[in-house]
């Protein structure tokens, strides 16, 4: 994984509530097994028509927006526990995704997947939709070392919390035998002691 540390991104919105993990990665599209060219396909049935073409109407096909940063509404990747959404997600180029509430598989499907969830609450996720309405290309920093979230042109700021382990793994850029090779010697060690 990528290391992940401070992040400074424009933001794309997506003001909806109840976002399932079928709507971020249909499920027709879930047959291989390597993490490649998901992101063609993130909220397929939302940004394409019947035939193909792009909705000019949904936001991903709208070039006033951009940015490593998904502002959701509340309850983002509800539905089913695939894990293929958070590789939808980070291979289209988010970094990070804030919304006021996380199922839960999807917070961990994430985190394993070095995609940050940002979890904030109502009021801030608020003035961050207000702050992009604003200026769409308007500027935020993620400090994950602080577990901060700034939105830049106002200079409010909301902490957030991250599962420490995870918080190291991410800093690190570690998977889960990344970080268990990173602990090889005090391993041996330990071995070493009590055999």
């Amino acid at each position: 994984m990528e290391k992940f540390k401070k992040l400074q991104s424009a933001a794309i919105p997506l003001p909806i509530e109840e976002v399932d993990t079928d709507q971020i990665i249909p499920a027709r599209f879930l047959k291989a097994t390597t993490r490649e060219g998901f992101g063609d396909n993130l909220f397929r049935d939302w940004r394409y028509g019947a035939d193909g073409s792009p909705r000019q109407d949904f936001i991903l096909n709208n070039p006033i927006y951009g940015g490593q940063i998904l502002v959701a509404g509340r309850n983002f990747g509800c539905g089913s526990s695939r894990e293929h959404a958070a590789w939808a997600l980070y291979d289209f180029g988010f970094r990070v995704v804030v919304s006021s509430f996380f199922a839960d598989i999807f917070r961990g499907n994430a985190l394993n997947n070095g995609l940050l969830p940002v979890q904030v609450s109502e009021s801030f996720l608020a003035a961050i939709f207000s702050a992009i309405e604003a200026d769409p290309k308007a500027s935020f920093l993620v400090d994950l070392e602080a577990q901060l979230f700034t939105i830049q042109a106002t200079g409010q700021s909301e902490g957030f919390d991250i599962d420490p382990y995870k918080k190291t793994c991410m800093l690190n850029g570690y998977d889960d035998i990344d970080f268990l090779l990173n602990m090889r010697e005090k391993i041996e060690a330990f071995e070493q002691k009590n055999s």
